[in-house]
C-alpha cells in the first residue's frame, strides 16, 4: 500500500458569539486546543464527513456552512497506525441542537469567544481559521 496524504475535515462551531474549541486527548496534537473534525471515509462528502465526526467527537448537530481555508500537517513520523500527512479542511459552521458529550479522543471543551482563543495553546494558526469561519457566517 502506497502511503499518501489523509484528508480530514473540521468544523469551526458558533453558537451566537462564541466557538466550540476541544482539547485532544490523543495524538496528534494531543493536550492542545482545536476544533472538533477527523478523516473523510471513502464514499462520503465532505460535508457529510463533518456532519459525522462532530455527531461521534461531541453529540452535537450541525449546519455546516463553507469552507474557511485549510491546514497541513506533516509530522516527522507515523502516529498510532495512521499517517504522518494529513490536509483539514475547516468549516465555518452552526450549532443546531444538542449538548457537548465528548467521546475518549478528547478531553476538554469550551464555548470561547476568538479574542479569548488566542490564549489558549491551541494548533497552529487556529485563530486565523477562527477568524475566517466567522467571516463566513450566514446571518
Amino acid at each position: 500500500m502506497t502511503a499518501r496524504p489523509e484528508l480530514a475535515v473540521s468544523a469551526a462551531i458558533f453558537r451566537q458569539d462564541t466557538v466550540l474549541l476541544i482539547r485532544r486527548a490523543q495524538p496528534p496534537a494531543q493536550g492542545l486546543w482545536t476544533l472538533p473534525g477527523g478523516r473523510v471515509e471513502l464514499g462520503e462528502t465532505l460535508v457529510e464527513a463533518v456532519q459525522r465526526e462532530v455527531l461521534e467527537e461531541t453529540g452535537l448537530t450541525i449546519r455546516v456552512g463553507r469552507l474557511a481555508g485549510y491546514r497541513e500537517i506533516i509530522l516527522p513520523q507515523a502516529v498510532e497506525g495512521r499517517g504522518r500527512h494529513f490536509v483539514i479542511l475547516p468549516f465555518s459552521a452552526e450549532w443546531l441542537a444538542g449538548e457537548v458529550r465528548l467521546n475518549a479522543e478528547l478531553s476538554d471543551f469550551n464555548w470561547s469567544t476568538i479574542e479569548a482563543a488566542g490564549g489558549f495553546q491551541t494548533t497552529d494558526g487556529l485563530v486565523d481559521i477562527l477568524r475566517q469561519a466567522w467571516a463566513l457566517r450566514t446571518p
